[in-house]
C-alpha cells in the first residue's frame, strides 16, 4: 500500500530539486536531518521552498527553529512546506509562531490512478503545447496573475528554461488566440507531477484549468505510459482535481517569517 503522505513529500522533494537547479545550478538544495531544502532564492516564491520531513512529534518544535533559521538567512520571500499527515495530533500553528512563522495559506497534496484517459477538449480552447521562449513567458505571466505575485515573478521562474521547453510538458490553453490558462507534467519519481496550474483571474469559473489539466496529464500518459499522478492543490483547485480523478493525500499547511 502506497504511503500517500510520504509519496506527496517525495513528488515535492524530487520535483522541486530539478526545478530550482534549473532556476539556479548553485542554488541551495540540501537535505537536512528532518528538512528539505529547495531555495533559488529567486522573485517567484513556490521556488523559495523548505519542507518538513521529520515524523517525530518529539522533534518538530527544533525543526521548525531550523527550518525558520534556514528562511532568515535568504535574501527572497518564500514558504514552509508542512505535510500534517507527517504527524497527527500536533499544534502545527503553535510550533510555527513560536519558531517566528505565521500561517499563509493552505493546501492539499492529491493522487491518483488514471486508468481511463480519454483525449481532452473544450468548445472556447485550444491547447499549445510550450516549446518557445514567448509561450513560456504567456505560461509565467498566468501563473503571476493567478497567484498574484508580482508582474515579473514568474517570468523569474521559468523565463529562458530549456527545461520547461523540452522535459516538462507544458501547455497553454488559448481562447482566440490570446492564452488563459496553462498546466504541466513532469515524469518525477515513477509519477506525473502536475505542476503550476493556472488560469487568468479573468477567465476562472469556465472549466477552462480543469481542460487544460487533463490535457497535460494526457500528454504526459502518451509521453511515458505512467497514469499515477500527483500534485498540491489549492483550496480553490481541490474539486477541480477531484473531478480529474485525483483524491486528497495530505493537506498542507504554508508557512512565511512573521512581519
Amino acid at each position: 500500500m502506497i504511503d500517500l503522505t510520504a509519496e506527496s513529500v517525495e513528488q515535492l522533494a524530487v520535483g522541486w530539486r530539478a526545478m530550482v537547479l534549473d532556476r539556479d545550478p548553485d542554488a541551495d538544495v540540501r537535505d537536512l536531518p528532518g528538512i528539505a531544502v529547495r531555495w533559488a532564492d529567486c522573485g517567484f516564491p513556490f521556488w523559495n521552498c523548505v519542507t518538513l520531513t521529520e515524523t517525530d512529534a518529539d522533534l518538530l518544535a527544533q525543526r521548525f527553529a531550523e527550518a525558520a533559521e534556514v528562511m532568515r538567512a535568504k535574501e527572497r520571500f518564500g514558504f514552509l512546506w508542512v505535510f500534517e499527515g507527517l504527524v497527527q495530533g500536533v499544534d502545527l500553528d503553535a510550533l510555527a509562531a513560536r519558531a517566528g512563522l505565521e500561517f499563509a495559506f493552505p493546501g492539499t497534496g492529491m493522487a491518483g490512478d488514471l486508468l481511463a484517459i480519454a483525449e481532452p477538449s473544450h468548445p472556447e480552447l485550444t491547447f499549445e503545447r510550450v516549446t518557445t521562449d514567448e509561450q513560456l513567458l504567456a505560461y509565467a505571466d498566468l501563473n503571476s496573475r493567478a497567484y498574484a505575485f508580482e508582474q515579473g515573478a514568474g517570468r523569474d521562474g521559468i523565463g529562458g528554461s530549456a527545461l520547461w521547453k523540452s522535459e516538462v510538458r507544458a501547455y497553454l490553453g488559448l481562447r482566440d488566440g490570446v492564452p488563459v490558462t496553462c498546466a504541466a507534467t513532469v515524469e518525477t519519481a515513477g509519477r506525473l507531477f502536475v505542476v503550476l496550474v493556472a488560469t487568468d483571474p479573468a477567465w476562472e469559473r469556465h472549466g477552462y484549468g480543469e481542460a487544460v489539466t487533463r490535457k497535460a496529464v494526457y500528454e504526459g500518459w502518451r509521453a511515458t505510459g505512467i497514469t499515477r499522478a500527483t500534485l498540491h492543490a489549492t483550496v480553490a483547485g481541490a474539486p477541480v482535481y477531484r473531478r480529474i480523478g485525483f483524491e486528497p493525500s495530505s493537506p498542507i499547511r504554508f508557512y512565511a517569517l512573521k512581519g
